[in-house]
């Protein structure tokens, strides 16, 4: 199956866990894109889609957002899968809960939605960034679980095997 990977990431960390998905899958035998959701115009040509976003204040970035809006009715004829990672550690873990995702997840009939924790380093942020981060006290570093990301999209790859349909003889 062709898939499309779209990842919105600001400071790499999301798009590493885009790659991780999109590694998995090839190696599964599916041909994927990994794009910037301001990058996909449409995702006709693709027969599944997989939609990331970095968490920022406790929302998906515009760009990913906005992706779900313009191809929305696209996205609800084909297989959606939709990832999250944010701030890493509690306490700060109550914000990577986007407000959105329930009903992004209901509106494109996604099947299913993981939520990665992420990694800080506080070295790359913005002085805002880096404001709203003391607040939420969470722990710098990498506390991505890659092997985790790798489960879930072998999970999305048997999943696309049910999906196409069988060549009778």
């Amino acid at each position: 199956m062709d898939v499309l990977v779209a990842v919105a990431s600001r400071h790499g960390g999301t798009w590493e866990i885009g790659d991780v998905v999109a590694e998995v899958l090839r190696g599964r035998g599916h041909v994927v894109d990994v794009r910037a959701p301001e990058d996909v115009t449409t995702v006709a040509g693709y027969d599944a889609v997989i939609l990331g976003s970095a968490i920022y204040l406790a929302h998906w970035m515009p760009t990913a957002r906005e992706l779900a809006e313009r191809c929305e009715d696209e996205l609800v004829s084909r297989p959606v899968w939709l990832f999250s990672s944010g701030l890493a550690t509690q306490p700060a873990n109550s914000a990577n809960s986007p407000h959105e995702i329930a009903a992004l997840r209901e509106r494109l009939g996604a099947r299913g939605h993981r939520h990665f924790r992420g990694r800080l380093d506080r070295a790359v942020l913005s002085f805002a960034e880096r404001a709203v981060i003391a607040g939420g006290r969470a722990r710098e570093g990498d506390h991505r679980d890659m092997a985790a990301v790798a489960s879930w999209a072998g999970d999305i790859a048997d999943a696309l095997v049910a999906c196409v349909p069988s060549v009778s003889s």
